[in-house]
C-alpha cells in the first residue's frame, strides 16, 4: 500500500503582549518563553479534529439490526450520541450512498437506482455530482483521506472508467469493484487492479479494509488532520461470515412481531401481490437470512474496536469524531416480503446512527430526526468549511450532537423517494406481467416499474405522520399516523381530513423540486 501524500499546513497563530519595562536578561527570556507556550497553546487550540465514518451495507435498526454490535454501542454509542431518528432519504444502496457524498437528495444528483443506466457511478456522474462530494472540500482544508471497501454498486465497470477511476479528494484509495463480496473480488488500490481469492486470512474483506485503515494511521502525517471511510460488505448478501462465527446466534429467528407476515392489503399493488401467509420455505429462507446478516456483523463489531484501541494508543482518540450508520435499512418478512429495501416504510428507511468526538457528551440519545444527506455538511461543518459555499441540501447536526459548538434547528419535515426498477419480460411469472424484479422463485417480487414514490415524512413535537404518492396508474396515496400505527398496518388516506392531505401533498412538491436552502427552509 502506498504512504500518504501529506500536505502542507500553516503554523498557530501567536498573540500579541502588552510592552513592559526592560528588566534585564532573565525577564526577557521570561517573556520569550510565556510568548513561545502561547503560540504553543494557539496552536493546539485550532488542531483541526479527525473524521471517521464507518458505513454498513443494508443494516437495518427497526428489526434488532443492532443487538450483534455490543462492542460498537458501548464503544461509541454510549461514549457519545445515539440517534434514535435516523432516516434515509432513499433505500436503496448506491441512490443512498450518492446521497452520502454528496450531501444531496436523488433528485439533485439524479443517481435514482443500482444500474449504469440509473446513474450508479456512471461518467454523468463522475463529470457531475462526484466531481462536488465532501472529499473534496475535505481535502482542501487539507485532510488526508483514506477509503476502503464498497464504493457504488457499479464502480469499476469497463464502461465507466474502469479500475483506473479514482475519485477526486482521495489520497489512498482502496475501493470494492461492484457489489459486495467478502471473497474473490477485485479492488481499486489507487486506480490499479488487485485480485483477491478465498483465503480469510488474506482477502476476507471486512478485516482487510480494517487492517489497511491501520497502516494508513501508521504512515500518515500527524501535523495533518484525517479522514477515513470504511465501508464494508456486511450485512449484505452473500452474508459470508468470518469462520469464527458462522456458528453464531444458531437459535435466532427474524421476530415475528409488528408488520411480519400481514397482508399489504391497504398499500400500493406491489405490497398486494404476496402470498399471505407466506410459504413455510421462504420463513425458513428468511430466518436462515437474518441469522448470516447478524454473523457478518460481528466482524465489523470487532472492527470498531480495534480502531478505537488504535486511536487510543496513538493520542487522538478524543480529537476523532467515528460515525457509525448504514446505507439503509432491511426487512425480513414484513408485509410478507422476504428479504429486500426498496419499500418507503419504517424497517427500509431507518438506519442506525451513533457518532462519538470532541464535544459530544457521552450517553446521549437525540431524537430529533437526521438525515443521511446531514453526513456531509456535518464532516465539513467539523473540517470548518464555511457550509454557505457548498451545494448541499442537507444540514449540518453538529449542533445536535454537540450544542455548546454550534447553534441548529430540527428539521419539521423531510423527503423520501426511490425509483423502482422492473424487467421488460417476465417469462418466470407471466401472471404479474412485465415491469418487475427481485422475484422469488414463488413469484414473490420486491420491485416494480410502479413502486416509484415520493414521501413527505413528518416527525416533531406534534405530529409523526407520513404521506407517499406513488407513481403508478393508480395514483397510489399512503398516509400512517405513526404515533397510533407505528407498524404502519393502516393506511388512513380515507380516513383523515381533506385539508390534511391538501396540506401534505403541497408540502411533497415543494420538497420534489428542492435544491441546497429550498430544501431545508419549507414551513
Amino acid at each position: 500500500m502506498a504512504d500518504p501524500d501529506p500536505k502542507g499546513m500553516s503554523g498557530g497563530r501567536s498573540g500579541g503582549t502588552s510592552g513592559h519595562r526592560r528588566r534585564g536578561r532573565p525577564a526577557a527570556l521570561a517573556l520569550l518563553t510565556a510568548l513561545l507556550t502561547c503560540c504553543v497553546r494557539c496552536a493546539e487550540s485550532v488542531k483541526q479534529s479527525n473524521i471517521i465514518l464507518v458505513l454498513v451495507d443494508d443494516q437495518d435498526v427497526e428489526l434488532g439490526g443492532m443487538t450483534p454490535m455490543k462492542k460498537t454501542k458501548e464503544l461509541i454509542g454510549e461514549a457519545g450520541a445515539t440517534f434514535v431518528n435516523a432516516f434515509t432519504v432513499t433505500p436503496l444502496c448506491c441512490p443512498s450512498r450518492s446521497s452520502i457524498l454528496t450531501g444531496q437528495y436523488p433528485h439533485n444528483h439524479e443517481v435514482r437506482n443500482n444500474s449504469l443506466s440509473g446513474n450508479c457511478s456512471s461518467v454523468k456522474w463522475q463529470q457531475g455530482p462526484e466531481a462536488e462530494a465532501f472529499p473534496i472540500y475535505l481535502s482542501k482544508q487539507k485532510y488526508q483521506t483514506f477509503f476502503a471497501g464498497k464504493y457504488l454498486n457499479q464502480y469499476g465497470r469497463k464502461d465507466a472508467g474502469d479500475v483506473g477511476h479514482v475519485p477526486p479528494g482521495w489520497d489512498q484509495w482502496n475501493a470494492l469493484v461492484g457489489n459486495s463480496q467478502y471473497y474473490n473480488y477485485t479492488l481499486s488500490v489507487n486506480g490499479k487492479a488487485e485480485q483477491h481469492g478465498d483465503s480469510y486470512e488474506k482477502d476476507y474483506l471486512t478485516d482487510l479494509i480494517l487492517n489497511r485503515s491501520l497502516r494508513f494511521l501508521d504512515d500518515r502525517s500527524p501535523q495533518h488532520p484525517f479522514f477515513i471511510m470504511l465501508a464494508p460488505p456486511a450485512p449484505h448478501s452473500p452474508w459470508t461470515a468470518a469462520p469464527q462465527y458462522q456458528k453464531e446466534f444458531n437459535n435466532v429467528q427474524a421476530p415475528r412481531d409488528g408488520s411480519f407476515d400481514k397482508p399489504g392489503k391497504d398499500k400500493h399493488w406491489l405490497l398486494r401481490q404476496p402470498v399471505n401467509p407466506m410459504l413455510n420455505s421462504s420463513v425458513t429462507y428468511l430466518d436462515n437470512a437474518y441469522r448470516k446478516r447478524w454473523q457478518t456483523l460481528l466482524s465489523v463489531d470487532d472492527m470498531l474496536e480495534k480502531l478505537v484501541k488504535k486511536l487510543d494508543s496513538m493520542n487522538e482518540l478524543n480529537n476523532t469524531y467515528i460515525f457509525y450508520t448504514s446505507d439503509n435499512g432491511y426487512h425480513t418478512g414484513q408485509f410478507s416480503l422476504p428479504i429486500d429495501k426498496r419499500q418507503l416504510y419504517e424497517f427500509d428507511i431507518r438506519i442506525p446512527l451513533l457518532v462519538r468526538g470532541p464535544g459530544i457528551k457521552p450517553n446521549q440519545t437525540i431524537k430529533a430526526p437526521v438525515l443521511n444527506i446531514d453526513l456531509a455538511s456535518t464532516f465539513l461543518d467539523i473540517s470548518g468549511v464555511n457550509l454557505s459555499t457548498v451545494n448541499v441540501d442537507g444540514q449540518s447536526f453538529l449542533a445536535q450532537m454537540a450544542p455548546s459548538l454550534r447553534n441548529g434547528t430540527a428539521r419539521p419535515f423531510f423527503l423520501v423517494e426511490y425509483t423502482g426498477e422492473g424487467n421488460p419480460t417476465n417469462p418466470t411469472c407471466p401472471k404479474l406481467g412485465p415491469g418487475v424484479s427481485q422475484c422469488f422463485p414463488d413469484c414473490v417480487c420486491e420491485d416494480a416499474v410502479n413502486n416509484t414514490y415520493a414521501c413527505v415524512r413528518t416527525l416533531d413535537g406534534k405530529q409523526n405522520l407520513q404521506y407517499c404518492e406513488f407513481a403508478d396508474n393508480e395514483s397510489f396515496v399512503e398516509l400512517y399516523n405513526l404515533t397510533s400505527d407505528p407498524h404502519q398496518l393502516e393506511n388512513i388516506v380515507k380516513k383523515v381530513d381533506p385539508t390534511i392531505l391538501q396540506a401534505m401533498n403541497q408540502r411533497l412538491i415543494k420538497l420534489q423540486s428542492c435544491v441546497g436552502d429550498s430544501c431545508r427552509d419549507i414551513k
